[in-house]
């Protein structure tokens, strides 16, 4: 699989450190460990962070020539606070570089599986009309969504963008209200509103939801088939970065070919050993997953 994943890059900032983040960063980082080519479009500061992202990013062995090093915007931070449960809560700065990052130019023999976004990085307009470029460049088979809805900063504009262009969307059920009200303007639960967001939105193939503790699904739109799996029993640190690497484990397996069902239980076993850790990428992944033989 090809991977081209658009967004924020910026450091998660905790008490006592420091760690390179971004879902689209982390979605791409994950998918290169499942063995797939990721590519990050994004815009970092002319600055000491800017520059250290930049390292990490070569690091994790994620693409990075569509990465624009903004001349008058800092590279993005967010200070992270964790609950008794590992749950974060997050402070996102504003006027960043990662909000105006400009469309990368992208040559007509260049083809990818997947473009990927979410709605942290729509809350301006300026990258609204960017991913807008990207999409009608038509240079990516699927467009996968997931919302990774962060309150204060999420729209509804931004919230139908990612559901009007979306092929395979991705949601938890904690988001599912939000989206609801948003969209048909009332709360809807789980069992009412998949299929309702399936039947509006005609282009999306696939509907993802995460569910914690209750496990995983995923909705069949062409079938109308909703398949299930458990949640892989675990220890929660952190979930930080849980939610990226169940998405980039299911469409590296999904775009091998196989079954909806092993790739929901292989990317619940992966997301489990994630918020077993700290970190969003755990150093341990890339040996994790040779040990269980998932690559």
């Amino acid at each position: 699989m090809k991977l081209l994943s658009f967004g924020e890059i910026l450091w998660d900032v905790y008490p006592a450190s420091q760690h390179l983040g971004g879902a689209p960063l982390n979605l791409a980082a994950h998918a290169v460990l499942q063995g797939c080519e990721a590519w990050t479009v994004s815009a970092v500061g002319q600055d000491a962070l800017g520059e250290k992202a930049c390292a990490e990013v070569e690091m994790f062995e994620v693409h990075s020539e569509y990465i624009y090093r903004h001349p008058q915007k800092d590279t993005g931070r967010c200070m992270v606070t964790l609950d008794e449960k590992g749950v974060p809560s997050y402070n996102l700065l504003t006027d960043v570089a990662y909000d105006f990052i400009p469309a990368p130019v992208i040559h007509e023999e260049d083809q990818f599986d997947v473009l990927a976004f979410g709605t942290l990085a729509l809350r301006e307009e300026y990258n609204r009309e960017t991913i807008r470029t990207m999409i009608e460049k038509k240079c990516c088979q699927q467009i996968y969504s997931d919302l990774n809805i962060r309150a204060p900063f999420y729209s509804k504009e931004s919230i139908l963008f990612c559901l009007q262009n979306a092929t395979i969307l991705k949601v938890s059920d904690e988001e599912l209200p939000i989206v609801t009200m948003a969209v048909f303007h009332k709360e809807m639960g789980f069992q009412e509103a998949i299929p309702c967001i399936a039947d509006t939105f005609e282009q999306i193939k696939l509907i993802l939801v995460t569910r914690g503790e209750k496990g995983a699904c995923c909705y069949d739109c062409e079938k109308k088939v909703l398949i299930s799996c458990d949640a892989e029993p675990t220890e929660v640190v952190s979930t930080v970065g849980a939610g990226d690497s169940f998405g980039a484990t299911f469409l590296a397996t999904y775009f091998q070919g196989k079954p909806i069902q092993e790739c929901l239980e292989t990317a619940a076993k992966v997301s489990a050993f994630v918020v077993a850790h700290k970190e969003a990428i755990p150093t341990e992944t890339k040996q994790w997953l040779r040990m269980y033989k998932i690559v």
